[in-house]
Formats: structure tokens, C-alpha cells, sequence
């Protein structure tokens, strides 16, 4: 399993709840030293219109730091995606969050959507036919479901209103699956009991993991990774990633 990561992901580059410092510091202090660490290159303006309006990148290019860390968080899940796809496991431990970011738009604290992009490079390269996302986060990933929306992505975001419904649902729907080359997760964990959606405990992101983990054997080889999306309290976010990562591992 490999981390992709880098320092600059620490920038607080705007004043929203994904940017506040201290998010991704209380991560990195249940990751660092258990699994390795892979330092990403930004991603290209190329890569960014794979999926996004000239309009809209040039939107986000006028405030500069903003956009130095937002290519470093696609390129982040560029990175994630190419080593999932040759067998590696990989999640990306990135920011500014990307799966409310439509073509033409974008909210929600994300700017440049990370998961769509990264799976848009595998398919326009060849590397990939078909994937699966699994978007676990409180939020509907508004922005990945436009972009995607057709025959070769199935975009997946579970809704229940108690925490055993929502690992059934997921369970079923990962076991009802096939055909795909790829599962990608866009893993928020703000449905967390102690975060804004209060419902799923820490074990329980391992749970998710760990189904996660068995699909992508039983469908693709495998071939699985996550890309950060929301989770906002800082006092259990770190252990949530942790567990979510245990349970993804080989």
C-alpha cells in the first residue's frame, strides 16, 4: 500500500473546513512510519481539460496558490490511480477534496475533481476499459456523477439512515458488481458518529476497506485506490483514514 502525499498539501490555501490547518496533520500522524510514502508531480493543464472547461480552469488559476495545490492534489490521484493499475494499492492523502467539481463549476470546498480526472487519464491512455467509484462520503458526489455519467464509469454513492443499512448497502452492491478494471473510492469520513453526518463508527471504515479490497480481487485484479475527500474533526479523522487504509491493504 502506498501513501501519495506531499508537504504542500499542509497549505492552508483558502478559508473553508477541507483547507483549516491541523486536517491533514492528524492524519499524517496515524499514517507516518506504517506505510510508504510517494511524493506526487502537479498534474498538467492537459490532464485538468481531460474533464474541465477552459473556462473553469482559468477560474481557478486566478488566485495562484490555490492552484499550485489544487494540480498537486490531481496529480496526487493521477499518481494513485497509475499505481493501482499495475498492482499496487495506493491512497491519496490530498486536498483541496474534488467530487463536487462538475466540468464548468465547482463548490463544496473542491475546485478540480481529483477521481474523475485520474480515472478520465486511464481510460484516454488505454490503461483501463471500465471502473467502479464507491463514494462513501456524507455528501453526493455531485460533480464525479456528472462528469462520468455513462457506460464505462458505474458511480456508486450509498444512502441509509442507520449504520448497519449503510455497510449493507454497500456490501450488496460491491457483490453485485462486475466487468470493471478498476474500483476507486472517493473516501470522505464525515459521516463519522463524531463528525457532521454522526453515524459510522472508526471500525466501521475498515469495514469498508476490507469490502472494498475483497471486490477489487474478485472484479479486477485487485486493482483498487482512494483519494481523500471530506472529514472535518480533526480529533478523529487520522484514526478513520487509519482504519479505512488497514482494511484496503493487501
Amino acid at each position: 500500500m502506498k501513501v501519495v502525499y506531499h508537504p504542500r498539501y499542509l497549505e492552508a490555501y483558502a478559508s473553508n473546513p477541507a483547507a483549516l490547518p491541523g486536517r491533514i496533520e492528524a492524519i499524517l500522524q496515524e499514517l507516518q512510519g506504517l506505510f510508504d510514502f510517494s511524493e506526487p508531480e502537479s498534474a498538467t493543464e492537459a490532464d485538468l481539460r481531460l474533464v474541465h472547461s477552459r473556462w473553469h480552469v482559468d477560474s481557478v488559476k486566478r488566485d495562484s496558490r490555490l492552484y499550485e495545490v489544487a494540480i498537486l492534489a490531481v496529480g496526487g490521484a493521477i499518481e494513485a490511480a497509475e499505481l493501482a493499475v499495475t498492482g499496487e494499492p495506493a491512497f491519496a492523502l490530498i486536498r483541496p477534496p474534488g467530487h463536487h467539481a462538475s466540468s464548468d463549476s465547482y463548490w463544496g470546498f473542491c475546485f478540480f475533481n481529483n477521481i474523475a480526472i485520474a480515472i478520465s487519464k486511464l481510460i484516454a491512455t488505454g490503461r483501463i476499459g471500465r471502473a467502479f467509484i464507491l463514494d462513501f462520503d456524507l455528501h453526493y458526489g455531485d460533480g464525479t456523477d456528472n462528469i462520468l455519467r455513462g457506460p464505462l464509469i458505474d458511480y456508486f454513492h450509498p444512502e441509509a439512515q442507520e449504520r448497519g443499512a449503510f455497510i449493507e448497502v454497500i456490501r450488496r452492491r460491491l457483490a453485485s458488481e462486475s466487468g470493471y478494471d478498476i474500483l476507486a473510492v472517493s473516501a470522505g469520513f464525515d459521516r463519522h458518529e463524531e463528525d457532521w453526518g454522526g453515524m459510522l463508527h472508526t471500525r466501521d471504515y475498515g469495514t469498508i476497506g476490507e469490502m472494498v479490497k475483497e471486490a477489487a480481487h474478485r472484479v479486477c485484479g485487485g486493482r483498487r485506490f482512494g483519494v481523500l475527500e471530506g472529514g472535518y474533526n480533526h480529533a478523529v479523522l487520522g484514526k478513520n483514514v487509519m482504519a479505512f487504509l488497514e482494511g484496503l491493504d493487501t
